[in-house]
């Protein structure tokens, strides 16, 4: 069972913007916070920005200005605005979740499957 869908990326040139989205499964019991990390070839997957059910972000600081995260929690879903597009962009973007499954379950953290985001001329 796929539990958080990506869509969204694909290749754009620099300078240019995507728009990511997760639409988290239905089957959640409740979501607390979400949020975007990326993996660049050869690096450690890093925090791009995450968001609470509240609606407070937090971002890495390279990304802070360019990126914009939010979500819509009537739908289970969170997006990822990122303008101004850099070469250094370019990862794999994985969607994360907390979420507990059912009313009993402990929190725990899901991960989407990841959608490629490419900046290149």
């Amino acid at each position: 069972q796929v539990l958080l869908v990506e869509s969204g990326g694909g290749l754009v040139q620099p300078g240019g913007s995507l728009r990511l989205s997760c639409a988290a499964s239905r089957s959640f019991f409740s979501i607390d916070a979400m949020g975007w990390y990326r993996q660049a070839p050869g690096k450690q997957r890093e925090l791009v920005a995450s968001i609470t059910a509240d609606g407070n972000t937090d971002y890495a600081d390279s990304r802070k200005g360019r990126f914009t995260i939010s979500r819509d929690n009537a739908k289970n879903t969170v997006y990822l605005q990122m303008n101004s597009l850099e070469p250094e962009d370019t990862a794999v973007y994985y969607c994360n979740a907390e979420a507990r499954s059912t009313a009993l379950s402990f929190l725990r953290a899901y991960w989407g499957q990841g959608t490629q985001v490419t900046v290149s001329s």
